[in-house]
């Protein structure tokens, strides 16, 4: 497993953001202590809960997934992006 802050536009590390890397091809968002987001090649979860609970969460957010809140919330309405429970 590893552990990296977000880094800004300018390169500075971001405190309380954090990508994790597991050992099964995971990456995770963290913000403080909540998971935000579990990607893989297969699909991309978001938690129910934590995903849009505040501006600084979702600033990072759309960093990590590289996309706006608009974007975010098609994906959720399609289906693609899938809301469930990562912090149990």
């Amino acid at each position: 497993m590893k552990v990296q802050n977000i880094e800004s536009n300018k390169g500075n590390k971001i405190a309380n953001q954090f990508i994790i890397y597991d050992d099964f091809g995971n990456t995770f968002f963290q913000s403080y202590n909540s998971i935000i987001v579990q990607s893989n090649d297969r699909e991309v979860l978001l938690d129910q809960k934590y995903w849009n609970y505040s501006n600084t969460t979702g600033k990072y957010r759309n960093i990590f997934l590289g996309e706006t809140i608009t974007e975010t919330k098609k994906k959720i309405k399609s289906g693609e992006y899938i809301l469930t429970d990562l912090n149990r």
